[in-house]
């Protein structure tokens, strides 16, 4: 069996390159990049040299990570929320993500009219902005969800294309949102709008260094009860009621159970949630195929300029509004990091970031996202159609 598609290998891979990203997000000059922007950079390098098996042949831990492994991190970082913090810091990350959201289908547009692609090779390219404004919504099932409503997926190469160059230069921005607000706060200092103490020195990436605990078999126990019934229950609530998304029921479990004394006496949950979150942005990372992309040739240009102008466009109006109405620049990133990434992304930015105050207001907005993004899409498929 090839060693690439042994499932021992890309874990035993992957644990490695979280210990990695720990140990040099630590370092004199690596901290300011922290261990979350250190593991997708390290895993996108690795899967590109072929140690990693990337979005061409990945396997099925792959989706194993993304359906379990990212669903307890958000649980357990849930678990640290205080519904107060959602009065705080909810309306402006929501008026921050619906600017975003607006400024993609800005960007779509724009993207649309200055490249022409229908002229350059994409068919349906009216759908294909749609899809891109639908995934920079919300996130990437609505670009599934509109491809599929104007038949992209029956080509094959175009499809497989859309997809690279979405993971490629998705992933890109995510590593941005992790970068930016540190570096803005340098250039144009802002007051942080934080319900509680500061969980760091300002300007510092969360690492587990941070959040050491001492843990029992107990906790132990408990978290993982608790982790894995949620995830039991929220997906059989979707299953009996497909409109209720399954992050939904574990976000609305976590947050009662966040309240509650016994849980609050559990150790390990901010241990456990930033190691999941680590292991989540790994294969993130190992998505992001440059091989793919070269093997579709010049459509790959089109599509990768596409989403260029569309993150530019989105990110030149998301930053310069919420600068103007002199929002945190946490708080526009995570906003951005929502609309580009999704629900799973926005908390985690907010977990790499340090702002334990925003991973709620994050991952509702990202919910929101994924809710509105579909028609969102298909709006501006019709608007080129």
């Amino acid at each position: 069996m090839p060693l690439l598609n042994n499932s021992l290998y890309v874990a035993t891979v992957l644990l490695l390159l979280v210990l990695f990203a720990d140990w040099l997000g630590q370092r004199k000059y690596f901290h300011y990049l922290g261990a979350s922007l250190v593991v997708i950079l390290a895993a996108a390098i690795l899967a590109n040299v072929g140690l990693l098996p990337s979005s061409q042949n990945p396997p099925s831990l792959y989706d194993g990570v993304f359906n379990y492994i990212a669903p307890l991190a958000i649980f357990y970082l849930l678990l640290d929320v205080r519904l107060k913090d959602l009065k705080v810091a909810g309306l402006p990350m929501i008026l921050l993500f619906l600017a975003g959201a607006v400024a993609t289908c800005i960007g779509a547009v724009t993207g649309y009219l200055l490249l022409a692609p229908q002229q350059h090779g994409i068919e349906k390219a009216f759908a294909v902005a749609g899809m891109y404004t639908g995934t920079y919504t919300g996130g990437s099932a609505n670009l599934n969800a509109v491809g599929l409503q104007y038949g992209v997926n029956k080509n094959g190469t175009l499809f497989a294309a859309i997809n690279a160059a979405d993971n490629i230069l998705g992933t890109i921005w995510i590593m941005l949102t992790i970068l930016l607000p540190s570096l803005l706060k340098r250039w144009l200092p802002r007051k942080n709008r934080k319900p509680e103490a500061a969980v760091q020195k300002e300007g510092q990436p969360q690492s587990t260094d941070s959040i050491r605990e001492t843990i029992s078999v107990n906790d132990v126990s408990w978290l993982l009860v608790l982790g894995l019934a949620t995830i039991l229950v929220a997906n059989s609530v979707s299953a009996w009621v497909p409109q209720i998304p399954s992050i939904l029921t574990l976000t609305t479990i976590a947050l009662l159970l966040a309240q509650t004394s016994f849980v609050n006496r559990l150790k390990g949950a901010k241990v456990f949630g930033y190691f999941l979150v680590l292991l989540f942005l790994a294969v993130i990372g190992a998505f992001c195929d440059l091989h793919a992309l070269v093997q579709s040739g010049s459509l790959a240009l089109t599509l990768l300029a596409w989403i260029a102008i569309i993150l530019l466009v989105h990110g030149l109006l998301l930053f310069t509004i919420g600068g103007l109405l002199k929002q945190d620049w946490d708080a526009i990133s995570i906003a951005s990091n929502a609309n580009v990434g999704g629900t799973a992304t926005a908390a985690v930015l907010a977990t790499a970031l340090g702002r334990s105050d925003l991973r709620l207001p994050g991952l509702l907005v990202g919910s929101v996202g994924n809710a509105i993004g579909t028609y969102l899409g298909i709006m501006i498929a019709e608007l080129l159609k």
